[in-house]
């Protein structure tokens, strides 16, 4: 239905705009606390926090340490938190045994955060390339990344973060077929409650830098994904992609890159009505955090906008590393 207005002076639109109470009254999108899942980063030792150069303000932290965030975390009233590892150099090989390893720095993890923080959810990543000395989400046989072969290992690790207490599965791999599979374990073994955020629409990008320096990822890389993540010149087949994930089993999706691609979050959004989130990655969070810190532009206000701008396409939720500010500023 097309809006109508009253023509000139009935119609002043900026009479709502006058006053802060006029402006929080008829705003159409909102911002809370409840929009925000937490990525954050998990290394071996103890009492480590170790700053990831390319992320101003992350840290690479060390277990204990992974634990105080949680609890920081359910304090804020953060719902969910996000593992990912940076893993060994030496523990990578080319059969990714420890992304299946029980003890693996994943699971771990996840322990400890269900012990110290039951409330919050621990949400954890499902791909190879933490483990794979080549740096890729799944096999590499004779410069192919291999499909089936990958899923058939991707499910072990779903399995294993499962039995760790895992919350929300998150598959970043983009292999075709996985999200069945995962599916049909998780009921077969009885873990019919651990949900899957897939993400299903995660585009070949060139905002991933600052994070394959913090995993580790950047320097095993051979190549590129480009046989397997998308073209970022395509969204229709994010639609098809989509509707695939949620047909075999995914409760919610995901769109990565963020900002870039909010058309392609407002289409599957409007279009499909499942629980949509989009991942702020780590360029669009260094991108911010660059130009704040030269003083070019305001922190807190292009924040807030950038994450706005989600809820403003449809987004029910948004992984963001800005996730712990965001929420004290909430809070207030």
């Amino acid at each position: 239905m097309k809006p109508t207005v009253a023509p000139f002076p009935a119609a002043r639109l900026r009479r709502t705009r006058t006053t802060h109470a006029l402006r929080n009254l008829v705003r159409e999108n909102t911002l809370t606390v409840d929009d925000l899942i937490w990525p954050v980063f998990v290394r071996d030792g103890t009492d480590v926090m170790e700053p990831v150069a390319s992320m101003p303000g992350v840290m690479r932290q060390s277990l204990d340490n992974v634990v105080k965030s949680a609890k920081e975390a359910q304090d804020l009233g953060i719902p969910a938190i996000c593992l990912f590892p940076y893993t060994d150099p030496a523990l990578k090989t080319e059969d990714c045994a420890e992304a299946w390893n029980p003890d693996n720095l994943t699971n771990q993890a996840i322990r400890a955060i269900k012990d110290a923080a039951p409330d919050i959810a621990v949400m954890t990543d499902v791909a190879l390339d933490p483990y794979n000395i080549n740096g890729h989400d799944g096999f590499v046989v004779e410069g192919e990344i291999v499909n089936d072969r990958s899923v058939e290992a991707l499910v072990k690790m779903t399995l294993a973060q499962a039995r760790s207490g895992a919350d929300i599965i998150g598959p970043s791999d983009m292999m075709d077929g996985r999200i069945g599979a995962m599916r049909r374990a998780l009921e077969e073994k009885g873990f019919s409650n651990v949900s899957i955020l897939s993400y299903s629409a995660k585009y070949a990008s060139g905002y991933y830098g600052p994070f394959r320096d913090a995993v580790g990822a950047s320097g095993a890389l051979k190549g590129d994904k480009k046989t397997y993540q998308m073209d970022p010149g395509n969204s229709d087949e994010a639609l098809r992609l989509v509707e695939r994930d949620l047909q075999e089993g995914a409760d919610m999706v995901m769109v990565k890159p963020g900002i870039a691609y909010l058309d392609v979050c407002h289409r599957v959004k409007t279009t499909f009505g499942a629980p949509t989130f989009a991942y702020q990655v780590s360029g669009e969070y260094a991108m911010i955090m660059a130009a704040a810190q030269n003083g070019w532009i305001d922190k807190e206000q292009v924040m807030m906008e950038s994450l706005l701008a989600f809820k403003r396409a449809g987004c029910d939720g948004i992984l963001t590393y800005f996730a712990p500010r965001v929420a004290k500023l909430l809070n207030r």
